[in-house]
């Protein structure tokens, strides 16, 4: 799928659109999606909320996943918080680590726009076939 395919059906991925999440790159190697950092993502104490970046993350990983056609589901997925930011955007790199039949394997980073990296995201998908 090109990338502009593949915005026009994220878009109906409605909590990660409405959160501010956007699909910029995607090719067989990853996928890298990116969020605006604004006032309706920070927790009380200022920072961006982990939940935010979950989303992001699980978005990269969502459209990594189904890129081979085959409809995908996470059945595991894990985030680990490195650093707060101080950029204004955040940046997942979602890449394939294992694709087989059945099972595949990612890994999400994140990182600012000030190239700090801030979280980690691994998971596991189904690959319904």
């Amino acid at each position: 799928m090109q990338l502009k395919e593949l915005q026009e059906l994220y878009k109906n991925d409605r909590f990660a659109t409405n959160a501010g999440c956007k699909i910029v790159e995607a090719d067989s190697d990853k996928v890298i999606c990116e969020m605006e950092i604004t006032e309706n993502l920070l927790n009380a104490h200022g920072s961006v909320m982990g939940g935010a970046m979950f989303t992001l993350a699980d978005l990269a990983f969502a459209v990594t996943s189904n890129l081979n056609g085959i409809p995908s589901v996470a059945i595991e997925s894990n985030i680990r918080f490195y650093s707060a930011t101080k950029g204004t955007k955040l940046i997942a790199t979602c890449k394939t680590d294992k694709d087989g039949r059945n099972l595949g394997h990612y890994t999400v980073e994140i990182k600012d726009d000030l190239g700090k990296k801030i979280a980690g995201y691994t998971a596991v998908a189904f690959h319904k076939n």
